[in-house]
């Protein structure tokens, strides 16, 4: 069996690679053994895959995972082949409050991925997919919708929600909050994405390139209210503006860093405000187990921009950087 890797952790994506790997062992008590079909792309990966963070050399890359059961160990009750199944972000995380403050333990990162076509692993590293759903499609909820879906689950009809660009995040955001009966801002700096962001149900649309100081033109649209949940992808760069936008007592969900790592707070501002800034980091098995079942209530489908085969991920990655998809990234492991 072969898996891409991090051949070479200095070469950015050219040092990405085709390399042997072992083959999937038997399971045994309490693991099962899985057929990968699909993974999707985060900016996590991308900055594995660019020598962003530090990994070992020979690091099987991708954090997101979905496919079959094949085998299940004695003691697994929970899964049998045939199955869908979704990776876990945290392996070991299952429920609770994280009882872990870095990447150790997730894939593609401090253990190896799924950028490979099988894989055993403890069924606990898994839940079901939501159902009807393709591999591709299941693949997104790893990472982007269970961290949206996490800053989110306690939106209640009526209140308001700032999301940021159009990834995957952003982009879950967008449909969990409609499910939730929350009313939608959401800041882009193309026409043409405003459009879709339109059609998918926002109910007022900011470009942040035309309105540079956009946290005003959010508590305009807002009534002077500012938006109870913002979901800040950005990092540095705009969490000065998320803060402005912020709602009374509302939250700032803190999820990405993709405008930089530290930057000036208007601490007054959030002060006065009495609003919380939430740092989080994706969520537990049980959090994911509780979308799926919403997933399937709720009818979303995750919006996938478009999908690569594994022998060119590293083409996958360059689309990603370029900046413009619009949702997921998927990438077909069979």
């Amino acid at each position: 069996m072969r898996a891409v890797v991090i051949a070479d952790l200095a070469a950015g994506l050219d040092g990405l690679r085709f390399a042997p790997c072992a083959e999937a062992s038997a399971p045994g008590p309490g693991e099962i053994r899985v057929k990968i079909h699909a993974s999707s792309l985060n900016f996590h990966d991308y900055m594995v895959a660019k020598g962003l963070l530090p990994v070992q050399p020979g690091r099987i890359l991708l954090s997101d995972a979905s496919g079959i059961v094949t085998e299940v160990g004695a003691r697994v009750a929970e899964f049998k082949p045939g199955d869908q199944v979704v990776s876990c972000f945290f392996p070991n995380w299952i429920s609770g409050p994280p009882p872990i403050d870095d990447f150790s333990q997730t894939p593609g990162d401090g253990i190896d991925g799924f950028a490979r076509s099988e894989i055993t692993l403890p069924a606990t590293a898994f839940t079901r997919a939501p159902k009807g759903w393709s591999h591709e499609e299941a693949a997104t909820i790893t990472t982007a919708g269970l961290t949206a879906w996490r800053a989110l689950r306690e939106a209640k009809p009526g209140q308001s929600v700032l999301a940021l660009g159009t990834g995957g995040v952003s982009i879950y955001a967008l449909q969990i909050a409609k499910a939730l009966g929350a009313t939608v801002v959401h800041t882009s700096s193309s026409a043409e994405k405003l459009d879709r962001l339109r059609g998918l149900g926002a109910d007022h649309l900011v470009n942040y390139r035309e309105t540079p100081e956009w946290s005003a033109e959010v508590l305009r649209l807002t009534g002077g209210r500012g938006a109870d949940h913002v979901v800040e992808v950005g990092g540095a760069g705009t969490l000065p503006q998320s803060i402005g936008a912020v709602a009374l007592g509302g939250e700032v969900h803190l999820i990405g860093v993709l405008t930089g790592l530290v930057g000036e707070i208007p601490a007054l501002r959030l002060i006065l405000r009495q609003a919380q800034v939430k740092g989080l980091v994706v969520g537990s098995r049980s959090l994911q187990q509780e979308f799926v079942e919403f997933l399937d209530r709720s009818g979303i489908r995750p919006v996938i921009d478009r999908s690569f085969p594994l022998d060119e991920l590293k083409q996958a990655f360059e689309h990603q950087e370029s900046g413009r998809h619009f949702g997921k990234i998927g990438v077909s492991i069979t």
